[in-house]
């Protein structure tokens, strides 16, 4: 129930189940460690699970492990690399990991086509999926600050966890206070708090991972405005809805053993959506944004993935990252 990654992969299993008339079922963790969750998808396959998902890095070193123990069930660990494993999947074991830096250039792209000029990111924890976004975002930013030759400002800065409390918001409403305009919320629930400080200054929210405009329906109501202007997504469902199609098609094969990256370049894996109700800005075009996807699909423009240094940014470009 985090509206974000974890709801949107049970959401595939949940969607596909009940399309299929399966049976599916629903285990939590009972702590934050492998032990606790091999424990869960142990009681799984007791129950009978014939295929688990498992959705998070968390998870890789518990896929590593439960590929060896449980060879006749069939695993779909999304958003889990072949490094969260430690090793290569087996023939059980589906991986899929997405292009995150392109959602997040395509976003910070837009956003700064669209008038924006005092940006923040605040990530949920420093993991590689979050980092990519985050980096993919500055990158974007820059590409379109240059073009323009406008000056803009990024704050950056991960809260160590993925909700949002009453210290994060605090930290949001000071960015608020001191300008900042739009804050990319990337890292499950830490959403509230971005939003929380947002409405409470004229501000505005970009969602992730999940299509998020919907979150801020209610605050119109209250605050006589949707602080959501888009989402940098991941097609979470879709990726667990087609491997579970595979599985119960008889085509595992095709998938099993496998560690799949998600891009532009496979497939409308990652983007910003572009229904009416969820694009909310006030400029910048789909055509344009169909345009820029093109260019990242072809291969003409190239988004870096690299996350072991922050990317380089023009001079007009200032980025302070915030511990």
């Amino acid at each position: 129930d985090d509206e974000s990654f974890n709801q949107a992969c049970w959401q595939g299993v949940e969607a596909f189940a009940n399309a299929n008339s399966l049976t599916y079922q629903y285990y939590q963790p009972a702590a934050d460690s492998t032990d606790e969750r091999l424990a869960s998808i142990d009681q799984a396959v007791t129950d009978g699970a014939k295929v688990i998902v498992c959705p998070g890095y968390l998870f890789g070193e518990a896929m590593a492990t439960a590929q060896e123990i449980y060879p006749d069930t069939m695993f779909i660990a999304v958003d889990v690399s072949s490094g969260d494993l430690g090793t290569e999947p087996m023939a059980n074991l589906y991986c899929a990991v997405f292009g995150e830096e392109q959602a997040g250039y395509l976003t910070g792209y837009a956003i700064v086509k669209d008038g924006f000029t005092k940006l923040g990111f605040l990530g949920g924890m420093a993991v590689p999926a979050v980092q990519r976004y985050g980096y993919g975002f500055v990158q974007g930013a820059n590409a379109a600050a240059v073009e323009l030759g406008t000056p803009i400002e990024i704050k950056y800065t991960y809260g160590g966890q993925f909700f949002g409390d009453a210290n994060i918001t605090a930290k949001m409403d000071g960015w608020y206070s001191e300008g900042t305009e739009i804050v990319f919320a990337c890292g499950g629930g830490i959403w509230t708090s971005a939003a929380e400080a947002a409405v409470n200054n004229n501000g505005f929210v970009i969602g992730v991972d999940n299509d998020q405009h919907v979150l801020g329906e209610p605050m119109v109501a209250t605050h006589g405005y949707n602080p959501f202007i888009t989402t940098a997504f991941k097609d979470i469902p879709y990726v667990t809805e087609l491997a579970l199609t595979k599985f119960f098609d008889g085509k595992w094969e095709e998938i099993g053993g496998k560690a799949d990256l998600l891009n532009l370049q496979m497939g409308d894996y990652v983007g910003l959506p572009t229904k009416e109700s969820s694009w909310c800005f006030r400029t910048y075009t789909v055509e344009e944004y169909q345009a820029l996807v093109a260019k990242i699909r072809s291969g003409e423009l190239v988004v870096s993935n690299a996350i072991d240094a922050a990317p380089a940014t023009d001079a007009s470009v200032v980025v302070n990252y915030i511990d």
